[in-house]
């Protein structure tokens, strides 16, 4: 750990200068409380690292929450081993889970499941409740309900040191998430630039608590994180029915983990309440079970 600024501690034993400097820049933002952290794999991102820890007094940036608002992982550890497993053919679970679950940007499923429809209901509840229409930003919001989505998003069958099967997912809110966040994030710039809030970069653009702006961005940006969360839900209810039918007998679940890694909450720290942002970063309090994938470019 070192403290770069008074508001920027750096958790990063390896960190590139230009993210550093970013990290700077993002810290130096005047409603930052109690202080900025960089995480250990800190990396150049979208209005702040990824890998970043930022609290803030009556002000959010929704570049620094992320564009895929509520990303993050799902992990079951099964009662299976690796012993278990050893002899069935990986090529068969592969191809029937990329059947269940559809892959890659813009394949949706063809139709509503009946798995996902409680789930939708919920989300749509929560739309009328906020006041507003996701399909005024993905007409297709539902159909993407239980799909992964591209880039650094993935399903996998992992082993952890003992040898017990896990099965690991990692996608978000998918296109309407995406869009919500990009919406939100060009008025925050128009907000600024309205007011002459001078920044040190536009995509630090912030949003100040108990404006109409702030209190609509908080309401979408909530129900998309719901709509990830329940997302990462109902692959996972797939991948985890395709494992059941692979091995041929019922699968228990000895443990769920479901967590965001680009997300807002509102929590207490240093005696304020504070909009805690974290963008590639999972809350890591004592007792609270978390997630961190390998590195897709080593095997370890």
């Amino acid at each position: 750990m070192q403290w770069i600024t008074e508001k920027y501690v750096n958790f990063a034993s390896i960190i590139d200068d230009a993210t550093l400097a970013q990290n700077r820049m993002t810290s130096s933002m005047p409603f930052v409380y109690p202080h900025f952290a960089s995480m250990p794999d800190a990396h150049l991102g979208l209005g702040c690292a990824v890998g970043s820890v930022l609290p803030t007094l009556g002000a959010i940036i929704p570049a620094a929450v992320g564009v895929d608002i509520g990303c993050g992982m799902v992990a079951v550890r099964t009662d299976y081993t690796a012993r278990d497993i050893a002899r069935l053919d990986r090529r068969s679970l592969r191809v029937s889970i990329e059947r269940a679950v559809p892959l890659s940007a813009g394949n949706n499923n063809k139709r509503v499941s009946p798995s996902a429809q409680p789930r939708i209901d919920s989300l749509e509840q929560d739309a009328r409740s906020a006041g507003f229409d996701p399909s005024s930003y993905v007409k297709a919001w539902r159909l993407q309900l239980g799909t992964l989505g591209s880039g650094n998003h993935f399903i996998e069958v992992s082993l952890d040191e003992g040898d017990d099967v896990w099965l690991f997912l990692h996608s978000g809110s998918r296109g309407v998430g995406n869009r919500i966040a990009q919406r939100h994030i060009q008025i925050a710039q128009e907000y600024c630039a309205r007011r002459s809030i001078s920044l040190p970069h536009r995509d630090l653009a912030y949003l100040e608590e108990g404006t109409p702006e702030f209190d609509r961005y908080i309401s979408e940006l909530m129900w998309a994180q719901k709509f990830a969360l329940l997302n990462r839900e109902e692959m996972m209810d797939r991948v985890v029915g395709q494992f059941t039918h692979w091995v041929g007998k019922p699968v228990q679940q000895l443990e769920r983990i479901n967590c965001h890694h680009n997300y807002t909450h509102r929590e207490t720290h240093s005696g304020k309440d504070v909009w805690l942002s974290r963008k590639g970063a999972i809350a890591a309090d004592p007792g609270r079970p978390g997630l961190i994938p390998g590195s897709m470019g080593t095997r370890s």
